[in-house]
């Protein structure tokens, strides 16, 4: 086990679950500490295991997670969902504390820099002998039950399953009485391999031991193949020594009848001296180079082994080779060197007091003096601090020695200093809320931005973004305030003026002094007297809704009391747009000769209240049509053009 000591006030952390710090705004991460490796500049870094909370995986698995918490065992063995006993006693608050106490258990590693370690905690795997509520009767306590996959993304139970039946457990029979037989026939059952009371000697056996491990060496000198392997007399008379050679001897003199001489002549048969070999002789350099390193990276994880490293080698071969490497020299020196590692390792590290300010720590002189309706400080209320601002998101406290800020900047939120403590080790706020629970979300994939129903290709650019929802719930407090303190809230001018900020919090504790003067009476509400709905319905049959004639098309703008205007004729076809860009013949006009007595024949000239009419009546009538004011202008400019170019033509031609 490592110990990790902080020195904070002689703080002594003799456990591998600690607190990691890899950003000022979000909670400490949990991690265990497997080994402490000092870096080339001389930097300390913890290899660690993950562990995470319920807020770091998705609202799916967290269901799952819940659903496998209610599983219990039946007096049938089998799985139903039942209510926990236990949590049906908790309070609502204290059943949401507990869920920021449930973590998840990863098999990732991460290195992480030993500077970043903030303190400890204590995590445990979830026992059913104990109660929950003494995990929130602990400091920094957590406990976990499930195996978390961040690349697979599944959940599995961090324990193994008890398997029952005849499949897995033996089948234990009655006991039998004295000089009774079971029935079996134990020569059909067993075979023997040697037999003790052989007329042989211990000194004889020997001998033979002996003459069969150099028929295994003379067999090894004769083998090219065992040449190469071992090149030298030395490791040739090893390998001949090993157990596989003396086991295949022992077996021979028993099958001989325990007989020297036929034993013999069984070692060297007419084609030559037979040759034993075990996996350790089988096994090429590389093989066994590849093997140490599958060792070194699975373990004893045999079956990984073989698919990554060795797939032509069996498991049974694998296993075998396995227990000859543990018998080697080369295996007691690699465990020298590795004991040697071990113990220059770091098992301790120390870690000085972290005390640089958070960066979304608060000054109290930023902190704005509470508002009501922009008019200050509240003059009445006694005991109001005079930088009163937001409220704790978490407990709703309005005073504490220290602020930071929580959540988007756009939000403005805030923490006290307990509840920033609080929400830095659990990742969660003290209080419950209504949106805490994990609700689906509608599907807004297929919908417009005005709520109608959009068919699509599926492309990702036609779906509409998902916007942030969020929901306003008043307190009793708050609604009681609206009515105690009508004179400072002005409900009518703040619906009217909704950018002008309204400080709550000082509200609220102005309505806290008024409210003990205030009488116990209900406030009596102005009653609204409405008409019973057959008077309306009478009313309406006897004053049906007049028709609305239809405006006849085309017709010209006029009002009751004025003139119609005439409509004066167009000189050509392709009259140009108020706006527009004119052609050359409405620049210049059309070719032809003059002839003054056909020039405007049906014009006549405008009465005074025509011209009155035309300057101020038709602009005003026209500016609810028009567009825009640069459109109504120009129209205005057009309209005294044409009007002076009238008289100017009406002076000319009376000349003539």
């Amino acid at each position: 086990r490592i110990r990790i000591t902080v020195i904070d006030c002689s703080l002594s952390i003799p456990t591998d679950y600690v607190y990691f710090e890899n950003s000022s705004s979000n909670p400490l991460l949990i991690r265990r500490i497997e080994e402490l490796n000092k870096t080339a500049n001389g930097n300390v870094e913890a290899k660690v295991v993950c562990f995470y909370r319920r807020r770091d995986i998705s609202a799916t698995l967290i269901a799952l997670a819940d659903k496998h918490a209610q599983l219990k065992c039946g007096q049938s063995g089998l799985e139903e969902e039942m209510e926990n006993p236990e949590m049906a006693d908790l309070p609502e608050k204290q059943k949401h504390q507990l869920r920021h106490r449930e973590l998840f258990l990863s098999r990732q590693l991460e290195s992480l820099p030993a500077t970043h370690i903030r303190g400890k905690c204590c995590v445990t795997l979830l026992n059913e002998t104990e109660t929950l509520k003494s995990y929130l009767d602990r400091e920094d306590a957590f406990f976990y039950s499930l195996v978390y996959d961040p690349q697979q993304k599944t959940l599995l139970a961090d324990k193994g399953e008890i398997r029952v039946g005849t499949k897995y457990q033996a089948e234990i029979t009655d006991l039998l009485k004295e000089g009774e037989e079971d029935g079996r026939e134990q020569a059909k059952l067993e075979e023997k391999v040697w037999d003790p009371s052989s007329p042989l000697t211990e000194k004889q056996i020997d001998q033979f031991l002996v003459v069969a491990r150099s028929v295994g060496t003379f067999a090894r000198a004769l083998d090219c193949s065992s040449s190469v392997r071992q090149p030298s007399l030395h490791m040739s008379a090893a390998a001949a020594s090993r157990d596989i050679t003396l086991f295949h001897a022992m077996d021979t003199l028993h099958k001989n009848g325990y007989d020297m001489t036929r034993a013999i002549a069984a070692l060297v048969p007419q084609g030559g001296p037979v040759l034993c070999r075990d996996e350790m002789e089988e096994w090429s350099a590389s093989e066994a180079n590849l093997f140490e390193e599958a060792l070194e990276k699975y373990g004893k994880d045999f079956t990984d082994i073989q698919q990554d490293f060795l797939p032509w080698k069996s498991l049974t071969s694998i296993i075998e080779y396995y227990y000859m490497w543990k018998t080697t020299d080369r295996y007691v020196q690699q465990k020298r060197l590795k004991a040697a590692e071990a113990e220059s390792k770091l098992k301790q590290v120390y870690i000085p007091n972290y005390n640089k300010p958070n960066p979304n720590q608060l000054s109290m002189n930023s902190v704005k003096p509470g508002l009501v309706n922009g008019a200050g400080v509240l003059p009445g209320a006694t005991g109001q601090p005079a930088g009163l601002g937001r409220a704790c998101e978490s407990c709703y406290t309005t005073s504490s020695y220290q602020w930071y800020s929580w959540g988007p900047s756009n939000m403005q939120c805030r923490l006290c200093a307990s509840c920033w403590t609080y929400w830095k080790k659990y990742g969660g706020l003290k209080m419950p809320t209504r949106l805490d629970g994990e609700r689906p979300g509608p599907n807004r994939n297929n919908m417009s931005p005005h709520g109608l129903p959009v068919r699509h290709s599926g492309s990702p650019k036609f779906a509409v973004k998902t916007r942030q929802a969020f929901y306003l719930q008043t307190t009793q407090l708050t609604r009681v305030a609206r009515r105690v303190c009508q004179d400072l809230l002005r409900s009518r001018y703040v619906a009217r003026h909704p950018y002008i900020p309204v400080n709550t919090a000082a509200i609220k504790a102005e309505c806290a002094v008024r409210l003990p003067d205030m009488s116990k009476k209900l406030i009596a509400l102005k009653q609204a007297v409405r008409k019973p709905l057959e008077s309306v319905v009478r009313y309406l049959e006897a004053h049906p809704c007049p028709p609305k004639p239809e405006p006849p098309r085309g017709a010209s703008i006029s009002t009751g009391s004025l003139t119609p205007i005439k409509s004066s004729p167009i000189l050509n076809n392709g009259s140009p747009t108020i706006l527009g860009k004119r052609t050359y013949e409405q620049h210049n006009g059309l070719d032809g000769e003059r002839n003054f007595s056909g020039f405007y024949p049906a014009f006549v000239c405008p009465a005074p209240t025509t011209l009155v009419f035309l300057l101020f009546c038709v602009p005003s009538t026209l500016s609810s049509l028009s567009p825009s004011p640069a459109c109504l202008w120009a129209l205005l400019r057009s309209r005294a053009l044409a009007l002076a170019l009238s008289l100017a033509l009406t002076l000319f031609i009376s000349h003539l």
